[in-house]
């Protein structure tokens, strides 16, 4: 066989084996200059229309096809085996040599990272990555003056390999590591190694800015340096080791506002905390240092505070682009779990500016290495980013990258390569960068404000740095990593290491540098004694302001809710007659025309209807609903259908948005994904960034929340006495015993009455369609905003026997107790009354009916916190001749309101009277798993409370 020939199929077979990154590249230099290209190639390009069937075969098999034998190492020299009859020239042009190089730049954008100079302690050196060698495409050093195609790297269409091989080089091997080609999507991954190849990933500032960053590094290393010489052995958290995180925190606000960003919500952990507050947020240091001093100023404190470096603060910056408002989220020790509440704030931000772009407010979080690689809810947060009902446009995520979690190694920490690789199942990209270089800091957060404003994506920045001291500051860490902490005590300070360059490179000079320091110390100092001789007055922690005007706190007062007649017919029509050409499912447009007949007062009124009333009468209004959860649209009791489907088209239509009237009146139901806690917490991020929306969030079964049971301890339940953060978060957690089995019964009504304290929520269990509608209507109406828990209704949901009259929605309002409500049940007959909450009511009256009993009473308590003291007290009026009163629950002993109540109870029963507690025996688990057991407690239950014996269960 002739060379030429071999060279022909060579050709051939290249054109059927190389993958899409590397004919992407080849294409691009085709449009570029298609005389760069080998003839081959270019025939293959120009015919490209007519061969759309060539196949595509494995990258690695092409790389190992060009790898040189031991023998043939330079394109002149003939394969062993082979007869050469073409020139070296002839050879040249063969299209597999010119080639190399272009597999090569992929190889750099693929690992380049991965050989970065990232660690400032140099600590775990990488296992060099082959595809960067030279030798890897049959190239060497003897060919680094040869001119070789480029693709589309950025530059001339071809270029000396020295020059190629410099620019792969620093572009992606200085302090800025790029992890990008993980993104399917071309158009992102093309912008970002345009925008690092076009400038190497190397920061050019001016002195002016250069000096300026400086500033921010130094003000960060002596703000630390003087709490720790001043308040010895307080825990604060440091940033030391990481002060690059300031100047980049700076050039992100600073970059935003110049690109029409208005509002930046922050959320972050403890670790630099105070430092972001005083250098970036503005925070008094005054404020500060009487936090670390113990002033607790007890005539202005309200609830029960919370330590110092779990703080939010909120302050206007000035930026080229105009004042942009930044806020930092309060936030528990619980590290990751302010990610969903910060993208929940900006969403509310957003909708209430109408900001289309997502551009006016940009969610900003920052994590700890660990945090970021460890905790579940930032893989459930990063799968909210891109969804209806969710997204807002793109998050820029820091990664405080410390090296290690408390006092575990990375090893231990995480089974992937880096601990940001999490990121990559939304497909961000990711720039990892050296903590000690500040320049490359600011550039690559340049870089990531510019990205997510282009493409409205996550990006993730991590900042490879150390942490100088433990956890906290009284931690001895070099007991559990000697060789980092050896390291450590030996390496400069990023400062340090900051100004040395600077005054080299001739910025300013040693006696400036100086001046600088001695400057900011003595602010330190100042401010420090001033505070001493005086006491400042503390600044309000929530003065009801701006959103929150209007608002006030303690307990929720009594709005009117009811609603005319005829406006609830007219709205039900609305909502229920949709247009002539949409195809209605038959059971969805029954249950339609039931609702009409219902607000026409021809059919007593469901829970759908009752639901769908309390949204429609806020709604055109002008206010604004929120219901988010697992299958909300359609309910997962087949029940509410706030989104109906086209049966033919398969269209989606939400036909409460009929009764929108106003710029802020909107419904909007969101299915969420299967995720409790992410979800959870950004419902609440919403509800306290937009206190003029109903915010629902519904659990599929109750007990499902406690898969977001850090979202309800630290935030719903504690936020207010903690941080003043107030909430009117309505948690929807559908509860009740009907045979179900452990995770379908119980919403865990127990936990919730431990959490309550102080007015902190209300806890209901409505048992009538009208209650439901007026408690929504009063949770929005109200001047007061507290987190509202609600046992929701499963099988009352179609027992007639719950279904409300329409009179009790055109008069009344919520009744936190229901007296007896049979009228042959007379007070002065009554032997025992009987106090129940919830669905076991409807157990309980069918059975004295059955029995035909009348002389029990029962009532209900609807709303079981705040106790009604008074309500209850006016209902035990009526019943003075009895002695006998029994509480009454489904749920075991241990669990349930019993517990937890009785006291409260007792509190109001007359002095004649004396409680008893109905309830299955205690249990490990809420429910038992067989139907026939079911049937038996129940059994046993209704027999204990009506039965005539004398025997009385225990007090």
């Amino acid at each position: 066989m002739s060379s030429k020939q071999t060279t022909t199929d060579t050709a051939q077979d290249e054109l059927c084996s190389a993958d899409s990154i590397y004919l992407e590249a080849l294409h691009a230099q085709y449009l570029k200059q298609p005389e760069s290209l080998s003839p081959q190639w270019a025939a293959y390009f120009a015919g490209l229309e007519d061969e759309t069937d060539r196949e595509q075969a494995d990258h690695q098999s092409m790389l190992e096809k060009m790898r040189p034998t031991a023998r043939s190492t330079h394109p002149s020299e003939p394969e062993t085996g082979t007869t050469q009859h073409t020139s070296a020239k002839d050879h040249q042009d063969d299209i597999e040599f010119p080639s190399r190089a272009i597999y090569m730049i992929q190889a750099y954008r693929m690992h380049g990272h991965l050989h970065a100079e990232l660690d400032p302690l140099k600590l775990n050196p990488r296992t060099a990555s082959p595809e960067l060698d030279l030798a890897y495409y049959g190239l060497s050093n003897i060919h680094m003056d040869q001119h070789f195609p480029t693709g589309n790297l950025s530059g001339d269409a071809r270029m000396p390999l020295r020059d190629i091989v410099s620019l792969l080089k620093q572009t992606y091997c200085g302090h800025i590591g790029l992890e990008f080609m993980h993104i399917t999507n071309s158009a992102r991954r093309h912008w970002l190694q345009s925008r690092l190849e076009g400038i190497r990933s190397t920061p050019n500032y001016d002195n002016e800015t250069r000096r300026h960053i400086f500033g921010r590094v130094m003000h960060a290393e002596e703000f630390e340096r003087f709490l720790h010489t001043r308040y010895v052995g307080q825990k604060r958290f440091s940033l030391e080791g990481g002060e690059s995180l300031i100047p980049m925190l700076d050039t992100l606000i600073q970059h935003a506002g110049s690109n029409q960003t208005k509002e930046i919500i922050l959320g972050m952990a403890h670790r630099g905390r105070l430092n972001v507050l005083a250098n970036i947020m503005g925070k008094s240091l005054a404020d500060i240092f009487s936090e670390f001093e113990g002033a607790t100023f007890e005539d202005d404190v309200q609830g029960q505070g919370d330590v110092k470096y779990h703080l939010g603060f909120s302050s206007d910056v000035q930026t080229p682009g105009g004042v942009v408002h930044t806020s930092l989220g309060f936030n528990p020790s619980h590290l990751e779990i302010i990610t969903p509440v910060v993208l929940g704030s900006v969403r509310a931000r957003q909708c209430r500016r109408k900001d289309k772009t997502k551009r006016e407010v940009m969610s900003v979080l920052l994590h700890g290495d660990a945090a970021f690689a460890g905790q579940g809810v930032v893989a459930e947060s990063l799968e909210l980013s891109k969804l209806r009902g969710f997204r807002t446009g793109g998050t820029i995520h820091i990664v405080v990258n410390n090296q290690i979690g408390f006092t575990v190694n990375p090893h231990d920490a995480r089974s992937s390569t880096y601990c940001t690789d999490i990121a990559k199942i939304v497909q961000a990209p990711i720039l990892h960068v050296n903590g000690d270089d500040p320049e490359a800091c600011c550039l690559a957060t340049e870089i990531a404000v510019e990205y997510r404003n282009t493409f409205h994506e996550d990006i993730v920045l991590d900042l490879v740095c150390y942490r100088r001291h433990g956890h906290n500051e009284s931690d001895a860490p070099e007991v559990t990593q000697p060789l980092m902490y050896r390291r450590i005590a030996s390496h400069p300070t990023v400062g340090m290491l900051y100004r040395n360059r600077l005054i080299e490179d001739g910025i300013f000079s040693e006696s400036d540098y100086s001046s600088m320091v001695s400057t900011y110390r003595d602010c330190l100092d100042k401010v420090r004694r001033s505070r001493n001789k005086e006491r400042p007055a503390p600044s309000p922690v929530n003065s009801l302001q701006g959103r929150w005007e209007g608002f006030i706190s303690g307990r929720a007062d009594e709005p009117d809710t009811a609603i005319d007649g005829a406006l609830l017919k007219n709205l039900v029509r609305k909502v229920h007659r949709l247009p002539a050409e949409f195809s209605l499912h038959a059971k969805v447009e029954k249950i339609f025309d039931g609702r009409i007949q219902m607000m026409d007062g021809k059919q007593a009124v469901d829970w759908g209807c009752g639901e769908a009333m309390a949204y429609a009468t806020l709604v055109n209004e002008g206010h604004w609903v929120r219901l988010s959860g697992e299958d909300s649209g359609r309910g997962t009791f087949f029940h509410r259908h706030a989104v109906v489907y086209d049966q033919i088209t398969g269209k989606a239509f939400v036909p409460l948005r009929e009764t929108e009237n106003g710029p802020l009146s909107h419904f909007l139901v969101v299915d969420s994904m299967l995720s409790e806690m992410a979800v959870l917490g950004y419902e609440y991020g919403y509800s306290i960034a937009e206190p003029r929306a109903l915010v629902i969030w519904e659990a599929q079964y109750g007990d499902f929340a406690n898969v977001a049971q850090v979202v309800i301890d630290q935030f719903i339940a504690a936020g207010e006495t903690k941080w003043s953060r107030m909430s009117g978060l309505v948690l929807w957690l559908p509860h009740g015993y009907e045979g179900q089995g452990a995770e379908h019964s119980s919403a865990r009504l127990e936990r919730y009455l431990q959490l309550c304290a102080e007015d902190n929520m209300q806890v209901v269990y409505p048992t009538t369609p009208a209650q439901l509608f007026h408690l929504f209507r009063r949770q929005l109406l109200s001047r007061v905003r507290k987190p509202l828990i609600m046992m929701a209704p499963k099988s009352m949901l179609r027992n007639k026997a719950s279904y409300s009259a329409l009179e009790d929605f055109t008069s009344g309002q919520f009744k936190p107790v229901l007296p007896e409500s049979e009228q042959q049940i007379t007070p002065a007959n009554v032997r025992r009354l009987i106090i129940c909450s919830g669905k076991v009511y409807y157990d309980l009256l069918a059975e004295r009916t059955k029995r035909s009993i009348n002389d029990i009473a029962i009532i209900r308590l609807e709303r079981l916190y705040p106790f009604p003291d008074e309500q209850l007290r006016q209902q035990l009026e009526h019943y003075k001749a009895t002695k006998e009163v029994y509480w009454v629950q489904e749920e075991p002993e241990n669990q349930g309101a019993w517990l937890l109540l009785n006291s409260s109870i007792r509190r109001v029963l007359l002095k004649t009277q004396k409680i008893y507690g109905i309830t299955r025996p205690e249990s490990a688990a809420p429910a038992v798993g067989s139907i026939t057991r079911h049937k038996q407690e129940l059994a046993k239950l209704l027999n204990s409370a009506l039965s005539e014996r004398s025997d009385r269960p225990q007090a």
